[in-house]
This record gives structure tokens, C-alpha cells and sequence, in this order.
């Protein structure tokens, strides 16, 4: 552990030290360990060290999965070459790691060289009238031949998604090693090849969900799972495991099955996904307790229709043009979808309402930007991670944020973990880290805090507005504006505003009197309005819920976090309403096990941008009066880090005044 925390120039940390401990303990007994690691303790160089050593040790691979793109870089970049080089002189050999993303994230050289099947035949790239998109397909395809890795986030500046989708597939569009006439160039099979040979992986959680819940395998073997920024696992899973069903879906469908098979069954299809839109149109914007007639009509129709086009259009002939064969793998990947997600929508509600899997709503945009659609997800997805993760490899999940009220058991009850301390028939441990073979085998976890290096009662004041009227629905209350302008110039600008909605961070951005510059998230891009605020001491941040999550800025331009409210989940929300309506037939206290651990992990998530390095001091400030008169308050209080506390405004104006004058 020397030699790792000499080689990325860091100093070894007591919680640090316990973690490195604690995971080598884990990945030994094959147990399954939650770790909270504060900001500043290292955590990642605390997992990567004993994830190595198991790797090598065992000949296995270990995968580490992330939630956002910026930390799988940092890992991939500077934590583990320096980190390499420092540990294969004493390993004795070389040491390899690889990064890993889905097929979609590859450009694919065969829709390059063939053209993706909803190309427009009136040439997109007429130098007489090249579109915007044109542009960009146009660049793509000059990358295409000067691109090592194919890997779209090397690609900078970026393009739209529209404009990706020309150059990619899906893993279910891609015609396989078999068929395609690219397969040796494949930018995708060959980050999977490296994978195959790296004694550590790093990919982010919807490849490690797609792994765990689909037919196909998408990582290599391996037998260890670090879960980093492990607070968001739950919500990745349940967006990979959701459908969505709408008219643009199966008018796509229908466009490609049509040049491939019987007018008749196409037009068929193509009629029906009129049919959904004006079942949609009708309905509002709400969970469906009960399928209406007309919608139900249409969806057994749907999945019926798609199944005859499926029947139609019959299996691949063994010799075909690439051209073609990609349009047979469109079509009937488009297909599929339609059927499985229908039929999935139509099963959900044969049960009664407690003994539901999924919920369905219908979605609607503000101002018809885009046509409404239908929704699945599942209500829980504990079962999902208990079967296809917990029970076949050892896990060691960890982040800044894991213990909600002061427990682990929030979030490991999300996870489908038994409560600690559960009595759980006991078995031999695997000696060194072996799984055992009786699938009945318990699972075993334990949860660790090792804490942070930061001093927060004297590095951070915690200000609760107990004074403010409690919020409402119709937008920031004048009271609020005044006291965050009076907050805004205490602290001499240096502001992050995380409100709970995009209206309100507009509205104070926009009705704010203040001398300060201020910033809105949607002006720019997040990185470049993150770039902005950091380069700019007096400048003002405002925006909702990435940057609850995604803000990383040490130093003199972050002295004051303000949040308007706490970010309870709308009452309306078809996920979160479900869950907690679950979670009251079996008993349980709805409110805290649902919104209010969502609420709790948000404040600390958003309380945690604060403080990023050892010499950062400031003020969290809190608008809503509820959290010190309500009940449920102390909870989500026991969920912040340990500041200071005060709800009197004057002191906190005069200690933000101290910290921003010169």
C-alpha cells in the first residue's frame, strides 16, 4: 500500500487504511462489504490495491463499475498507469487493465461502410444543401478513418445523439463475428478482447446491469465486483431494466419490417402505431392502476402484429449482403422490442396491485416538445441484484454516501441485502476468496464507515432557514429570493444553487437581485458551466439534479451551497409512488423507506459538494423550514455530515462574510 500512495503522490490516510483492510478481507472470504468513504479519504486507490492483488492472486478478473463517465476516466487515466507501474516490481509482472462500454458507445464500421436503414435516399451529404446533421455524419465517417479505438467519448468536440445513431448499433443490431464483414476491425470486439485479458475492468453500472439481467454476456468472466458511486446503483438498474413503447417505436418498425417482407402485415403495423398515439393523446400524463380497454386493445394488437412480422420475416439467410443483413437485424431487433415490451406492459396488470413486478405510465412533455409514450419499470429491483449479482459473485459497493439516518439498511434493503445482524445459517468461509458451490449459501455483508479527513464542525456550517415559510408548488417564495440574495452577497458571489426543479433554479436566476454573475444550467453544457463557475470566484451556479451529484470544485469559487427545498420525489412519480405503496402493503413506513431515503441521499449528496479538499470551508444552506420542525427532520439531518448547525441568519451571514473578505 507504500508503493501505491507513493506512486500517485498522496499521503496514506487512517480511513484509507481501514478500507484497503476491509476490501482485501471481503474479496479473501467471499463476503460482500459496504463501504462509505468521505470525500478525501482515497477510496479509490483504497479498492484498486486489494482488487489487484485478488486478481493476480486468483488469476481471475475483477470488474470495477462507476456511475458517470468522469470517474472511469480518472481511473482509467491517472489512477491505475501510475498505480501499475508502482505495484509490477513487486507483483513481478506486468500488470493490465481495460475500459469497457456498450456496443452503442463504439462506432461501428460496418454501418459506416453501409449506411444506417433509416438513411434518407435524397443524399445527406449534397454539398449543395449538407444539414447540420449532414455535418456531423460527414465528420464521423472522417473519423472513422484516423480513430484508434472508435470510443465516442474520444471524439471532441462531440455530436448529437441523432447523428451518433448513423454510425452505431446496439448489441442486438450488430450482425456478430459470423456475419459481419468488419468483425476483424470491430472497434467493439476489441475493447471486449482487451477486457477478456485485463486483470481489472472498469465499466459503469448499466453494462454491469445489462450483464446481470439479459441472456448475452457483455463482460469477461470474473468472480469480484467493486461498485463505486454505489449511491446510484439502484437507479441505473432500474433504468436499464425499463421499456418504453410509443408510435415513433413501432412506425420505425414498421418503415424498416416494410422493405423486407408483405406489404399487408406492414401497413398493419404501421396502422397501429396511429392507433397508439391517439390512445396516448387521451390518456394524461399518470401511473395506469388499471389498462383502459381502447390502450389494452391496442397493445395485444401491437405485440400480436409484431409477432406476425417476426414470422414473416423468418430467419437470416446464411449468405446475404451486409447491406441487407443489417436491415434484416434492424428490422427484427425493432421487432422484438415492440413484441417484449407490449407483452411485458399487458403481464403487469393481471396481478392484483401488491403483488405487481412493474409499474406503467404514460408520459407527456411540457408543451408537446415531443409525442407522449408509455412506460414499464420494475417496482423493486432488490430481487434483481440479489439473484444476478449478489448470489454468484462477491461485491464490495461504496461511496461518499451509503449510510441514510446513520444506517446502512436504506440502502442495502434497495440492494435486495438482508439486514445486518439477520440470523443466517453460518458456512465455512472460501479460503482466499473462493466462491463456494451451495447455491443456498448466505448472504453475508458487512458495512463500514471509515469516515473522512475532513474537520466538518470546523470546516462547514450546516444553516437551516427555520425562519422561512415552508415551501410551495407555485414557484420560489418572495421570502426565499430575498434571503438567498442576502446569502449571495454574504458570501461575495462563490454560490452553487441546487434546486429541486429546473423552474425554480430559472426563476431564481432570473428574478435574483444581486452584483454577482450568475449561470443556469441549460445555458451551456454542465462541464463548460462547471468550468465557468470554477474559474470564477464571484460567479453564481444554479441548476437541479446533476449537479446535486456532479460538482467537484475545491477552493475560493465554492464557499456557499444553498438548496431551496428538500428534494422529496414528485407525489406523482410512477416509480417512487409504487414503491412506496409496496412497501405500506407489506407493512412498512412508505414515506421513510421511499422519499424520505430519497430526500436524505440528495442532501448528502448535494451537502457533500461543499467540502472538497482538506482547506475548503463554506456554508450549506437549506431553505426549507420543514427540516427543523417536522419529524422526519432529525432523520435527514443523522444523513448530512457533521457541520456546525445554526438556524440564525445573522451568524451565518457573518461567518460567510469573515470567509469571503480578503
Amino acid at each position: 500500500m507504500d508503493a501505491a500512495v507513493e506512486a500517485v503522490g498522496g499521503r496514506e490516510r487512517p480511513g484509507q487504511t481501514k478500507m484497503v483492510e476491509a476490501v482485501d478481507q471481503a474479496l479473501r472470504r467471499a463476503e460482500h462489504l459496504a463501504v462509505q468513504a468521505g470525500t478525501g479519504t482515497g477510496k479509490s486507490l483504497a479498492y484498486l490495491v486489494p482488487a489487484l492483488r485478488h486478481s493476480v492472486y486468483k488469476g481471475t478478473t475483477v470488474v470495477v463499475s462507476t456511475a458517470t463517465i468522469a470517474l472511469q476516466q480518472q481511473l482509467v487515466d491517472r489512477d491505475l498507469p501510475r498505480l501499475a507501474a508502482a505495484l509490477e516490481p513487486l507483483i513481478g509482472r506486468e500488470l493490465h487493465y481495460a475500459i469497457l462500454k456498450g456496443r452503442r458507445n463504439y462506432l461501428c464500421l460496418n454501418r459506416v461502410s453501409v449506411g444506417a436503414p433509416d438513411d434518407p435516399e435524397d443524399g445527406l451529404f449534397d454539398t449543395a444543401q449538407v444539414s447540420a446533421l449532414g455535418r456531423q455524419v460527414q465528420r464521423l465517417h472522417e473519423w472513422a478513418d484516423t480513430t484508434q479505438t472508435g470510443d465516442r467519448d474520444e471524439l471532441v468536440p462531440g455530436v448529437s445523439e441523432q447523428a451518433w445513431r448513423q454510425v452505431s448499433v446496439t448489441a442486438k443490431e450488430c450482425l456478430g463475428g459470423q456475419r459481419c464483414p468488419q468483425a476483424q476491425s470491430c472497434f467493439s470486439e476489441q475493447a471486449r478482447a482487451e477486457a477478456a485479458e485485463a486483470d481489472l475492468v472498469v465499466t459503469n453500472h448499466a453494462m454491469l446491469a445489462i450483464d446481470a439481467l439479459e441472456d448475452f454476456q457483455v463482460l469477461p468472466e470474473h468472480d469480484a465486483v467493486i461498485i463505486d458511486e454505489a449511491h446510484d446503483l439502484v437507479d441505473r438498474v432500474t433504468s436499464v431494466a425499463s421499456g418504453e413503447l410509443s408510435a415513433n417505436a413501432v412506425e420505425t418498425a414498421a418503415r424498416r419490417v416494410g422493405k423486407l417482407i408483405a406489404d399487408r402485415s406492414a401497413d398493419r403495423l404501421k396502422e397501429l402505431g396511429e392507433d397508439l398515439r391517439v390512445a396516448l393523446e387521451e390518456q394524461g400524463a399518470a401511473r395506469l392502476d388499471v389498462l383502459p380497454s381502447h390502450l389494452g386493445n391496442t397493445l395485444m394488437a401491437i405485440r400480436d402484429s409484431a409477432q406476425e412480422c417476426l414470422r414473416e420475416l423468418g430467419p437470416e439467410p446464411k449468405e446475404a449482403d451486409p447491406a441487407i443483413s443489417a436491415g434484416r437485424r434492424a428490422a427484427k431487433t425493432s421487432l422484438e422490442d415492440l413484441h417484449t415490451t407490449a407483452a411485458r406492459m399487458l403481464a403487469s396488470f393481471e396481478a392484483p396491485i401488491p403483488d405487481r413486478w412493474d409499474v406503467v405510465w404514460v408520459s407527456k412533455s411540457f408543451e408537446g416538445k415531443w409525442p407522449p409514450a408509455l412506460h414499464v419499470a420494475p417496482i423493486a429491483v432488490g430481487g434483481l441484484l440479489r439473484e444476478a449479482l449478489f448470489k454468484t459473485r462477491t461485491t464490495v459497493l461504496t461511496s461518499a454516501t451509503l449510510t441514510l439516518g446513520g444506517s446502512f439498511e436504506p440502502l442495502a434493503r434497495q440492494w435486495g441485502l438482508p439486514p445486518l445482524g439477520a440470523p443466517e445459517p453460518q458456512v465455512p468461509a472460501a479460503e482466499d476468496g473462493g466462491a463456494s458451490a451451495d447455491d443456498e449459501k448466505p448472504l453475508i455483508w458487512t458495512g463500514l464507515d471509515v469516515g473522512s479527513p475532513f474537520d466538518y464542525p470546523r470546516s462547514g456550517i450546516l444553516y437551516i432557514a427555520r425562519h422561512l415559510p415552508a415551501p410551495t408548488r407555485d414557484g420560489l417564495p418572495k421570502e426565499y429570493l430575498a434571503e438567498l440574495a442576502e446569502l449571495i452577497q454574504a458570501a461575495g458571489g462563490r454560490t452553487l444553487g441546487l434546486f429541486s426543479s429546473m423552474r425554480a433554479a430559472k426563476q431564481a436566476a432570473e428574478e435574483l437581485e444581486t452584483d454577482f454573475p450568475i449561470l443556469c444550467q441549460g445555458e451551456d453544457s454542465t462541464s463548460q458551466l462547471v468550468k465557468q463557475f470554477a474559474e470564477s470566484p464571484e460567479t453564481c451556479l444554479f441548476g437541479t439534479l446533476s449537479l446535486w451529484q456532479g460538482v467537484d470544485v475545491p477552493g475560493p469559487s465554492l464557499s456557499l451551497v444553498v438548496m431551496d427545498r428538500i428534494p422529496f420525489p414528485r407525489p406523482d412519480d410512477p416509480v417512487s409512488s409504487s414503491r412506496k405503496r409496496a412497501v405500506e402493503a407489506r407493512g412498512g413506513n412508505g414515506f421513510m423507506q421511499v422519499p424520505a431515503s430519497h430526500a436524505a441521499l440528495l442532501l448528502a449528496q448535494g451537502a457533500g459538494r461543499l467540502l472538497r479538499s482538506t482547506t475548503d470551508k463554506g456554508v450549506v444552506a437549506i431553505l426549507d423550514s420543514r427540516l427543523s420542525t417536522k419529524a422526519y427532520g432529525s432523520f435527514l439531518l443523522s444523513s448530512l455530515p457533521p457541520f456546525w448547525t445554526t438556524t440564525d441568519p445573522s451568524v451565518v451571514r457573518a461567518a460567510l462574510t469573515r470567509l469571503t473578505t480578503p
